[in-house]
C-alpha cells in the first residue's frame, strides 16, 4: 500500500475546509501581508463606514477653528449656553 504523503501541490488543509484560522490570528495575518481584513476575507468594494459630524457641521468646525481664541471662546459659551437651555 502507498502511504498518503501531502506533496507541495496538495493545497493547505485550511483552504479545503479540513483546518480553520483562529479569528484571533486574522489581524495579524492581514498586517503581515500588507492588506485589510475585508481583503484578507475575500469581501470586495467595501465602503468604511462614514463617521463624524455631517458635512456642512464639519465645515463650520474647521471654520471655528481659524477664528482668533478669543472669538474661538465666544463660540463655545454660546454653544453651551444653547446646548445647556436644549436638555432642560
Amino acid at each position: 500500500m502507498i502511504p498518503n504523503y501531502a506533496v507541495a501541490s496538495d493545497p493547505p488543509e485550511y483552504e479545503v475546509g479540513r483546518r480553520r484560522v483562529p479569528v484571533s490570528l486574522l489581524a495579524q495575518i492581514a498586517e503581515t501581508l500588507t492588506v485589510s481584513l475585508e481583503e484578507l476575507i475575500g469581501k470586495k468594494d467595501v465602503q468604511p463606514a462614514k463617521r463624524g459630524p455631517a458635512p456642512k457641521l464639519q465645515q463650520q468646525i474647521e471654520r471655528i477653528q481659524r477664528l482668533p481664541r478669543s472669538k474661538q471662546r465666544f463660540v463655545i459659551e454660546m454653544l453651551d449656553t444653547v446646548l445647556a437651555q436644549q436638555s432642560r
